[in-house]
């Protein structure tokens, strides 16, 4: 009976460290990253609107069809859900003519519109500055400019070059206009 006690007892030993290693344990790599909240005009980022001739050779005065629904088109893209646009018109001036009075002007206001999507901000260029962001969100595609009501407020155009320009801003997250 002492042999099969001693037999006994180094089988009952040896079967202790195999259920250790057959039970399994994990060990977790986590994995992160981020994508910042951005927005991005395709090139080109800039495009040109040539008007021609504004006045009308009647009378002097702006040719509102020459500036009333012109357009260009600008491509871009935003990545956040709070992104914004917002657009900016800038008068058409001669700035070679600074002596402008009476019956003539050397300015034509018009007011301009930049639509993505289902946002279409506006802003007339007689008031300075930008006007009013408003929601875009997620967005990717064609921003259409367009130009309308334009006025040189009934007054001849004096003779030169007019030149002015829409910024249109794509923002990331809410940034009001400076």
């Amino acid at each position: 009976m002492r042999k099969l006690m001693i037999l006994a007892v180094p089988a009952a030993l040896a079967a202790v460290p195999a259920l250790a290693q057959s039970s399994d344990v994990t060990g977790t790599v986590v994995v992160s990253g981020n994508v910042a909240a951005r927005c991005q005009f395709v090139a080109p980022t800039s495009v040109n609107l040539p008007l021609g001739e504004l006045a009308q050779s009647g009378n002097g005065e702006l040719d509102t069809t020459k500036v009333d629904s012109q357009s260009r088109t600008l491509n871009g893209w935003c990545n956040g859900a709070s992104s914004r646009i917002w657009v900016e018109a800038q008068p058409l001036t001669n700035v070679a003519s600074a002596g402008a009075s009476g019956s003539f002007t050397n300015v034509v206001n018009y007011t301009a519109t930049a639509t993505a999507g289902s946002a279409a901000p506006t802003d007339t260029s007689a008031s300075a500055g930008a006007g009013s962001p408003v929601s875009l969100g997620l967005f990717s595609g064609d921003i259409n400019v367009v130009l309308s009501a334009s006025t040189a407020g009934g007054k001849k155009l004096v003779a030169g070059a007019y030149n002015g320009n829409v910024i249109v801003t794509l923002s990331p997250n809410f940034t009001p206009p400076v």
